[in-house]
């Protein structure tokens, strides 16, 4: 077996800019990053993109795209042309995958929104097969999606994902919002499949539109447990820490970052079970 590869995401160092993300992460010992498209823009996409090619690290994805209900206040035109350069950017940089938000349900009836965001699909799998991008779907806990994905369960997920059969469609599975539900953890062999990213995250406080994290291993989600049926399940693919909230935004990132590549290297541990 493979020993999986690990990123940390852009968004956990908030206050850091894009540059010395990567020095920093680089520092760390950390073989790959979760780029966050505000932070490329901020420094200058085409610089950032030589920048992340001197750097060594690989990138697991490119946060993000979408916004396909109008929930962000654009029109679905405007979504799908920022998407298509969102494809372009991760083509570029090599990302593994384009994380993709659908957009929340912004008053539409569930099959409306579907429709939306299988109509922008239609239009962006082309792209992405182009660029060789695997475009993956994030769907998140009913609490924390409002703003960001009207696909609140892994079913419908996959569901949808089935429905266009091509391998540049996945799904990303976020530990903090689907780590709470000892069916979804029992049987990541099917999830597994559908995955592009494993994003880990942990909580200590019920799941919010804040989205409020902690730092891995200090809260409630079973992670040794995840992590584990994932790697048994035959999950190949990439780890990717995503972290964010009040604890997070007020800690010394360069602690953040050695105790979280030491977290996850605990999580390889095989979880020891009763005879």
């Amino acid at each position: 077996m493979t020993t999986p590869v690990l990123s940390m995401n852009e968004v956990t160092t908030y206050r850091w800019t894009f540059e010395e993300d990567l020095r920093r992460y680089v520092t760390a010992g950390y073989e790959a990053i979760g780029v966050w498209r505000q932070k490329l823009s901020d420094y200058g996409e085409e610089a950032g993109v030589d920048l992340l090619a001197e750097s060594g690290l690989r990138v697991t994805n490119l946060l993000w795209a979408g916004g396909f209900t109008g929930s962000d206040g654009r029109n679905q035109r405007e979504a799908i042309e920022d998407a298509e350069h969102a494809i372009r950017l991760a083509g570029a940089m090599n990302a593994a995958c384009l994380v993709v938000y659908p957009g929340g349900r912004n008053n539409h009836t569930f099959r409306h929104a579907d429709r939306l965001l299988r109509s922008a699909l239609d239009e962006l799998l082309g792209w992405a097969e182009a660029a060789g991008v695997t475009l993956a779907i994030e769907p998140m806990h009913p609490a924390c999606a409002a703003e960001w994905t009207f696909l609140t369960d892994l079913e419908a997920t996959i569901t949808l994902i089935d429905s266009y059969q091509t391998p540049n469609l996945k799904l990303v599975f976020d530990a903090y919002h689907f780590g709470h539900d000892p069916a979804v953890i029992s049987n990541l062999y099917e999830i597994v499949p559908y995955t592009a990213l494993v994003q880990l995250g942990d909580r200590h406080k019920a799941h919010g539109i804040d989205h409020d994290r902690c730092p891995l291993g200090k809260g409630i989600v079973p992670l040794p447990e995840i992590v584990q049926n994932l790697l048994e399940a035959g999950y190949e693919g990439n780890f990717d820490i995503e972290l964010a909230g009040e604890d997070i935004e007020l800690s010394d990132y360069g602690h953040l970052l050695a105790s979280s590549k030491q977290a996850f290297d605990n999580l390889l541990v095989p979880v020891s079970r009763a005879e």
